[in-house]
């Protein structure tokens, strides 16, 4: 996984504050998010604080994480369909999140985008995450 150089989040948003993908806020999560063959891709190793109990990440953790990251892969999407230079401000209009399996706690999490349909102004987005190469939402 490609996590050289600056992520879409500090080449585009530097300034941000999003909790989730704000390069600019310390206490947020401070995804970094990077372009792959098909969407993005990122990598994020969750801190103590992260957990719900003993060994396993909170949910609500995992839902800002695929939140922040799939919101970015729709803005990158739509920027590449416009042919502009930089993303429009996009929002996350909806989401699911099916949870396979516990996350653990103590592995780095690995999270794919990929868009499943783009029209103009809007994109759906699938993603998956894993922790040691096993799906878990």
């Amino acid at each position: 996984m490609r996590q050289a150089g600056p992520s879409v989040q500090e080449e585009h948003a530097p300034n941000s504050i999003c909790f989730g993908c704000g390069p600019a806020n310390e206490k947020g999560l401070r995804i970094r998010s990077f372009r792959s063959e098909h969407g993005l891709e990122m990598e994020f190793s969750p801190k103590d604080e992260h957990r719900a109990f003993p060994g396993m990440i909170n949910g609500g953790i995992i839902g800002t994480l695929l939140d922040c990251h799939g919101n970015w892969t729709a803005a990158m999407a739509l920027m590449d369909q416009s042919g502009e230079s930089e993303p429009p401000c996009t929002v996350t209009a909806s989401y699911s999140i099916k949870l396979r399996r516990p996350t653990p706690y103590g592995v780095a999490l690995q999270i794919s985008s990929e868009i499943e349909e783009i029209t103009e102004g809007r994109a759906k987005v699938q993603m998956i995450l894993r922790a040691d190469d096993e799906i878990c939402a």
